[in-house]
């Protein structure tokens, strides 16, 4: 424990405000009077050892005073007795021989005494709400400093971040290199009639970089860099958010050029008049301030607004024009040449082995941010220093990425024969489905070795980048999130709970195809349903049904259609290829993790789906017969991650197949 903090906190100051308290009333209470029993008084007052008497009220005592042998004044004694024995003390003091008398006294309280009663409550009174205040304050002489901005300078000292250690986003550094450029020579901007931009949003997933991007600003620009959270505005007093954007605006201003930072702006950008209640009031005068303080930026002073945000959508409209936030940046995902420059850029002062490829790391990290980059490269040095080595190899890589994506392994989870043979099936399943469909993408992992919540899971990467998907890409999706649970009938004739999270995947897919991407002939090319997003309504209470319940009915007739379908498109194809099953689930029983060679050869004979028939989105169109635009395969390796089956899951309910199918008869041999 710190004693320096211990000295100059309250704490010190309270104990011995307690002690003095406590000594004060002791020496006050102090009367020189020895105190007796009452049985000791009354025999007493019974002889002649009392020279005098005095029956103090209402503290129910008898002080006295002994006499010595000479007749002087001794001892002083005092007890003290109960209300029924009060006559039984007069008679026995009236009755006395006393030679100075007996006296009767009534206590009156001396004035300091009732001075001190009344301050004492209102000084205890005020040493709480100052210890208080200033505990909320975060210690210190802050106790009436509630409207100061909170706001961190960062100093030249400070370790400093540049664009260099920035990486995968080169759009978001070329429109902030313009910011700094602004900030250091806004006269050769001026002259030609250019205003400095008020604002910049950045905006996109967690993890993309969007506070790494404001502290490089920082880093490169050379100016004063004020970082905040949103949440720091708000307190339980109303007006500190206000009072504080005031106060972090004027210190802004008058050391411009400035650049003042907002992480997580949501927490007071809300839109304004959204929720129940009035509890919000105080973030919306806060995010009243803000808009005021924008606004009222003087072309020539120099200072920045640069916030962050994961909801671009529920911020203020007001917030969003031109004149506070000019410009919005997405930070999304990196691609594969982003997420290789990320790569190197965390991969700074690592020993990597001889043959590890950055690049080959890349291709199998598709849809990671860069924090998942930088996640999988430590949990590698993890890996490697827990193994005593002492270079990160591609085993190590290979392993962490498994466990960013699933978890880590769970060595200690020791399954059945009977349970292994029916994941091995499972998961077969699946990638047999996904080996068979026409517009997947190449299995490249399939294990049976539990991870997370998962007994196993299947990888599958695509081709190249991909930022939409077809309709057939999403039928196969459909197909091949069935695939295990078809398996499971065609062998065991006994389904688990393991497809209970793959139903799940499966269905949101289809009510997606159906009520959002048009994908239904029947219901046609309309959304339904539309978000609220209210501020303190819930993800599902925010949705709003806006279609009736015969659209409900029919929406839900196409959903299970879809599921339909691509449950028969799995069951033709296992049957089709029941040998390659009971091939592929014997290696997995074998080896337990299959990589996208020893996978490649199990499935070299693998009998295709037929082609599905063309698609119209209504029925009574005919197509003009003009044949569709055929694309050159793409001749690069694996780079994106597709469908990760998570396995096993909780549904406590596997139900039985929707109708019986005729099965080719083959053994189930594993």
């Amino acid at each position: 424990m710190n004693l320096k903090k211990i000295f100059r906190g309250p704490i010190l100051w309270i104990v011995l405000a307690v002690v003095i308290v406590w000594i004060g009333s002791s020496l006050i209470t102090m009367s020189g009077y020895k105190e007796i029993s009452t049985e000791h008084g009354l025999h007493l007052l019974k002889g002649d050892k009392v020279s005098q008497a005095t029956i103090v009220d209402n503290d129910q005592r008898v002080d006295m005073t002994l006499k010595k042998a000479d007749g002087s004044n001794g001892t002083q004694v005092q007890f003290y007795y109960v209300e029924p024995r009060g006559t039984d003390v007069v008679k026995a003091v009236s009755s006395a021989d006393l030679p100075k008398g007996y006296n009767d006294q009534v206590p009156q309280q001396s004035w300091w005494l009732s001075i001190l009663s009344i301050l004492l409550p209102v000084l205890l009174i005020g040493v709480f709400f100052w210890l208080m205040l200033s505990g909320m304050q975060g210690g210190g002489n802050k106790v009436m400093q509630f409207g100061k901005s909170r706001a961190k300078l960062v100093s030249k000292e400070s370790p400093k971040v540049t664009f260099d250690d920035v990486a995968g986003s080169d759009e978001a550094i070329e429109e902030l290199q313009e910011i700094k450029d602004f900030l250091k020579e806004p006269a050769k901007f001026q002259a030609v009639g250019a205003r400095i931009p008020k604002g910049v949003l950045l905006y996109g997933p967690p993890g993309t970089g969007k506070t790494l991007l404001a502290r490089a600003v920082a880093g490169e620009a050379g100016v004063p860099f004020y970082s905040i959270s949103g949440s720091d505005f708000v307190e339980m007093f109303v007006g500190v958010g206000a009072s504080r954007v005031r106060d972090l605006f004027d210190q802004a201003k008058q050391n411009a050029p400035a650049i003042i930072f907002v992480d997580e702006i949501d927490a007071v950008g809300r839109h304004r008049g959204a929720g129940l209640g009035g509890g919000h009031d105080e973030r919306e005068q806060t995010l009243n301030q803000l808009l005021v303080e924008m606004d009222g930026f003087d072309v020539k002073t120099n200072v920045i607004l640069i916030a962050a945000t994961n909801r671009p959508d529920i911020l203020d409209p007001a917030l969003l024009r031109p004149g506070r936030f000019d410009r919005q940046i997405g930070v999304d995902a990196p691609d594969l040449v982003g997420r290789k420059k990320i790569l190197e850029v965390h991969g700074r002062g690592k020993p990597l082995a001889a043959g590890v490829d950055l690049e080959v790391v890349a291709r199998k990290t598709p849809g990671f941010t860069g924090a998942d980059l930088a996640n999988v490269l430590n949990e590698a040095a993890l890996l490697t220093a827990r193994s005593n080595a002492q270079l990160i190899d591609n085993r190590a890589l290979d392993e962490a990425i498994d466990r960013v994506i699933a978890g880590p392994q769970r060595r200690t989870r020791v399954m059945k024969d009977q349970e292994k043979l029916i994941t091995a099936y499972h998961e077969g399943g699946h990638a047999l489905a996904a080996a068979a469909m026409r517009h997947t993408d190449p299995v490249t992992k399939i294990t049976i070795l539990p991870r997370g919540r998962a007994l196993g899971y299947t990888m599958v990467l695509p081709l190249e980048d991909k930022y939409s998907v077809t309709r057939n890409e999403l039928l196969d999706q459909l197909a091949y999130a069935m695939g295990g649970r078809v398996a499971e009938e065609v062998v065991f004739k006994d389904p688990t709970t393991g497809a209970s999270n793959d139903i799940e995947k499966a269905t949101g897919i289809a009510r997606k195809m159906v009520t959002e991407y048009g994908m239904s002939s029947d219901i046609g090319s309309v959304k339904l349903g539309q978000s609220s997003g209210e501020m303190f309504l819930g993800r599902d209470m925010g949705h709003q049904r806006d279609y009736s319940e015969r659209i409900a009915e029919r929406v839900d007739s196409e959903v299970r259609a879809l599921i339909e379908k691509a449950h028969d498109e799995a069951w033709q194809v296992i049957n089709d290829n029941r040998e390659i099953l009971d091939s592929l689930a014997r290696a997995l029983l074998e080896k337990e993790t299959l990589d996208h060679h020893q996978i490649a050869e199990i499935f070299k004979d693998v009998k295709k789906l037929p082609e599905r028939p063309e698609w119209v989105s209504a029925e009574n169109r005919v197509s003009p017969g003009i044949p569709p635009i055929a694309f050159p395969e793409p001749e690069t390796a694996p780079i994106d991650e597709g469908v990760v089956d998570g396995g096993v899951d909780s549904d406590p309910n596997p139900g039985k197949p929707k109708r019986s199918r005729q099965i080719k008869p083959r053994p189930a041999t594993a």
